[in-house]
């Protein structure tokens, strides 16, 4: 796991997550793709040290990280699109939290200027 900064100013968020989570060692993500969260897959898929493993809902994805995290004792990662994908994570993230197992949730969200105002897929987590 690396200490050093992170040079922010010449990648995206979405690059900026994926390096983030190489740094940290986090070596595998539970997800599925959707609308909101797809800008994450391209600098994930050209990740060679993050894998992710394609799952058919997110409740399971959620659940997969917990059991990664419980089974290697690394940090479970998931994601999840906006709103209902979101939502999805819930259960997975309070069965996490109730067992005190690190798991780290990223999902998609609206754009900044649509928030509150019940755009597609919105929700307030």
């Amino acid at each position: 796991m690396s200490t050093d900064p992170i040079d922010d100013t010449s990648c995206t968020g979405a690059q900026s997550i994926v390096r983030s989570l190489e740094r940290v060692g986090a070596d595998v993500v539970f997800g599925i793709p959707g609308g909101a969260i797809l800008p994450l897959y391209d600098p994930l898929f050209d990740s060679t040290a993050v894998r992710h493993v394609l799952v058919r809902h997110e409740q399971g994805a959620g659940h997969a990280a917990e059991g990664y995290a419980q089974a290697t004792g690394k940090v479970g990662v998931c994601m999840a699109t906006s709103g209902p994908g979101a939502t999805n994570l819930v259960t997975p993230i309070a069965d996490a939290h109730m067992d005190s197992v690190p798991i780290v949730a990223i999902t998609g969200q609206v754009p900044s200027a649509s928030i509150g105002s019940d755009a597609f897929q919105e929700a307030d987590i």
